[in-house]
């Protein structure tokens, strides 16, 4: 395994002076998280350190999302935030990482020590940790922050000097978290560390032979495989909705190329009367077909654009428009005024001049 982390979660707004914003994500993780999660580095500022887990200091990192919502075009760097009255000083701005797979944008998060979250903005405290712990004959009860990290404490841990304590400090006593993400080194290493988490799990919970495991391990990589599964499913049934709706869409813009020639047929025989050809009269309705079609797709563009931006404004998702796929919709549009404009071009165009001035 590449590395591990813990995660704790927490939802509240934050605060920035008269500013307030509700992140998508506010996660009480280690500085392991960034590697375990393969995230760019960072922008501006530093990470928090270890250290800063242990002592359970008030300092974060912000993603981009957040700044800009928050600051502007401030720099966030020794700046204060505040979560839940609790002030946090930021130190660090993340790198742009974009949309997940769900489309959610990851950079609309607080990073902050877990410990910082959990005892400090969660207000949760070590009495309510594991069972396992609090069960056993060696747990004390512990109620405050100062406790969680014993230092000269009698019980589990042997005195230390202060200085020793500093060095090399002790882990957290009991405590629970919502999560642990970990990394492998790559694909062919994640089922063999699935399998020792869990030995190491069912161990670390006193689990007996047969007994059905109290936790869950979800392994991003069949997740993944199942998202895309499910993406490609829409994706197709959206192509054949697309399909459907451009056959009819033509054959209404071949009826109305077809009224419109019977209705100019005397104006299709004066032409040819007086030098036109046949092919000349078949430009002419297609190019009228291929205009009418782009104009149709010219709405549907702007039309979609600002279905995007509202998405974007009331829903807070990240969009993006794509000049390929403007690109591609003009392309079809005029496609489409081409293959459905042909035969009433080409109706047009084989009519006979003398019939076509007698028309009625």
């Amino acid at each position: 395994m590449r590395n591990a982390t813990p995660m704790v979660r927490a939802r509240t707004q934050v605060v920035y002076g008269n500013r307030n914003w509700v992140p998508t994500y506010i996660y009480g993780t280690t500085p392991a998280f960034l590697d375990v999660q393969d995230w760019p580095t960072l922008s501006e500022g530093e990470p928090f350190t270890e250290r800063d887990v242990l002592n359970a200091t008030k300092v974060c990192l912000l993603g981009r999302t957040l700044v800009r919502e928050l600051f502007g075009d401030e720099s966030p760097i020794g700046k204060e935030i505040r979560l839940k009255n609790v002030a946090f000083k930021v130190v660090g701005v993340l790198g742009a990482k974009g949309a997940n797979m769900m489309g959610l944008d990851q950079d609309d998060i607080v990073l902050a020590p877990w410990t910082t979250i959990k005892y400090r903005v969660t207000g949760s405290s070590l009495s309510s940790g594991n069972q396992s712990a609090s069960n056993s004959s060696t747990s004390e009860s512990v109620n405050t922050l100062s406790n969680l990290y014993p230092g000269s404490q009698p019980g589990l841990y042997p005195a230390r000097s202060a200085v020793q304590a500093a060095d090399n400090p002790m882990p957290v006593r009991f405590a629970n978290i919502d999560q642990i993400l970990a990394a492998a080194h790559d694909a062919a290493d994640v089922q063999p560390a699935i399998e020792q988490i869990t030995t190491l799990l069912r161990e670390r919970h006193r689990m007996r032979p047969g007994e059905p495991d109290d936790f869950n391990i979800r392994d991003m990589t069949e997740m993944t495989k199942a998202l895309s599964s499910t993406t490609t499913l829409m994706t197709n049934l959206l192509l054949a909705v697309a399909m459907i709706s451009l056959v009819v869409g033509g054959v209404g813009i071949m009826n109305i190329m077809l009224v419109s020639v019977t209705e100019r047929t005397r104006e299709i025989g004066l032409r040819m009367a007086v030098g036109a050809r046949g092919g000349d009269i078949l430009r002419q309705f297609l190019v009228e077909a291929v205009v009418l079609c782009l104009v149709g797709g010219t709405m549907g563009i702007l039309l979609g654009h600002g279905g995007s931006q509202l998405v974007r404004i009331f829903m807070h998702w990240p969009v993006a428009t794509s000049p390929t796929a403007i690109a591609a919709a003009v392309l079809v549009s005029a496609t489409v005024g081409i293959v459905f404009g042909f035969y009433p071009a080409w109706k047009a165009a084989r009519l006979d001049p003398i019939e076509a001035l007698r028309y009625e």
